[in-house]
């Protein structure tokens, strides 16, 4: 591979996009405009920053499509889930990290890499000279660039709100009312504070959620709808009483010790970072401005006295029309000499938004082909560059709804384990084809 590859943004995607190319032999310049100019969302200037959650979800890789995508990223030789393995925390089932620490061992990688060089820089416009462009800005696209390839393609941009949940201080929770526990005892069977709520309790809490002052957003704001996937509580709470009960707050496979019983409904926190003085409120992303969030969150029983060390938000996510747009390597229609990748595609999630870098640095670099649509990284693809309906695309989590049906035989979970297995059959032809 000759020349230079560039790479605009340094969060999962991008990073992971860079460390391909460059493994691959290539020459790569990442362009990352943190500290030159911040956005809404991040707070450090390390690459691969997470700034919703610490959370890359399942990592069961027999029975969840988000489980099966960390498995062929890892069999990919990804750097992201090298590095989440590294900073794991207890999580049950889930793949948590400590986000600092994870942040900085991407960092480093990519700065102790021979072939990537680091520019901190904003690009406004890719000169037209750069004949090979992976554009990984993420949602937080800064409005120049955005505006830059609105032009380019002469499209109205597509917009969703995405929200971020508070973070605890440990010490300030009252475990003589909460207790660890993971649902079901899954992991290591008390990875979780678990604050309780009786009936009379949770429909005080939402009651105060849907009289609790919002954010209030701009006019031209008031058209651009939420993320499903990712919906602010007080949102969720508006759609029915029981939604709640039925979402974030459920109460089941957990037991209070003081009564030995389900409780009514239950609020989950989960560690945050390797010093475990950290714990981030499960589900809780909100749009309540700050003061209400402290008043209102300290009506949970055992958060009563609770310090934040950061409270929930909401930030606006830019993506593109990709089935539109982009060919089947990532590539713009109208200017082939530009890839995208992550969120900006319309992927939803941090393993998604890494899983489309890994293949825009491969196909950067010239190293494969589209990967097989029954793999979770083809399926992926394929949904956001063929499969999907141009007119009514809207962002999408990894989902085993995306991959081809399997013949008539298993079901349920064992459905969901052949075509596990059927998906790393064919990574491993992917990968290692034949000579």
């Amino acid at each position: 591979m000759t020349g230079i590859i560039h790479v605009i943004g340094g969060g999962l995607a991008g990073s992971e996009a860079a460390w391909q190319a460059a493994s691959a032999g290539a020459h790569v310049v990442v362009h990352e405009m943190r500290p030159v100019r911040t956005t809404d969302a991040h707070s450090t200037d390390g690459f691969a920053e997470l700034v919703c959650s610490n959370s890359l979800r399942s990592d069961d890789y027999e029975n969840n499509a988000v489980g099966l995508l960390h498995e062929e990223m890892r069999r990919a030789g990804s750097l992201i889930l090298k590095c989440a393995d590294a900073h794991r925390l207890p999580a049950g089932g889930a793949l948590a990290v400590d986000r600092h620490g994870f942040s900085g061992a991407v960092t480093q990688a990519l700065t102790e890499h021979p072939n990537i060089e680091i520019a901190r820089e904003e690009i406004a416009e890719p000169p037209a000279a750069w004949d090979n462009v992976v554009v990984a800005t993420g949602p937080l696209t800064s409005p120049a660039l955005a505006d830059f390839v609105r032009t380019l393609t002469d499209a109205e941009s597509l917009s969703f709100f995405d929200a971020i949940a508070p973070i605890v201080h440990h010490d300030s929770i009252d475990m003589d009312v909460a207790w660890m526990q993971s649902r079901y005892d899954k992991g290591d069977g008390k990875d979780y504070i678990n604050c309780p709520l009786d009936r009379d309790q949770y429909e005080a809490f939402i009651a105060a959620l849907l009289a609790g002052e919002k954010t209030e957003f701009k006019e031209w704001e008031k058209s651009t709808p939420y993320f499903e996937g990712c919906l602010p509580i007080e949102v969720m709470a508006g759609r029915g009483a029981d939604t709640l009960r039925y979402g974030p707050m459920k109460p089941v496979g957990l037991r209070d010790p003081r009564f030995e019983k389900r409780p009514y409904a239950v609020v989950q926190l989960r560690q945050d970072n390797a010093l475990g003085n950290l714990w981030n409120m499960v589900g809780f992303q909100t749009k309540l401005k700050h003061a209400e969030q402290v008043r209102i969150f300290r009506m949970i029983p055992g958060l009563e006295n609770a310090q934040f060390a950061r409270l929930g938000g909401l930030h606006r996510n830019t993506f593109l029309n990709s089935p539109r747009l982009l060919d089947p390597e990532l590539r713009l229609k109208v200017r082939p000499s530009l890839r995208f990748a992550g969120q900006v595609t319309g992927v939803e999630g941090y393993v998604e938004s890494a899983a489309i870098g890994l293949l825009a640095g491969r196909f950067a670099a010239g190293k494969t082909t589209p990967p097989p649509i029954t793999t979770a990284l083809g399926a992926l693809l394929a949904h956001i560059t063929v499969g999907a309906e141009a007119e009514t695309f809207q962002p999408m989590n990894v989902n085993f709804g995306l991959f081809p049906a399997m013949p008539p035989g298993p079901r349920g979970r064992d459905r969901k384990k052949a075509m596990s297995a059927r998906a790393l059959t064919d990574l491993a032809g992917w990968l290692n084809p034949p000579a």
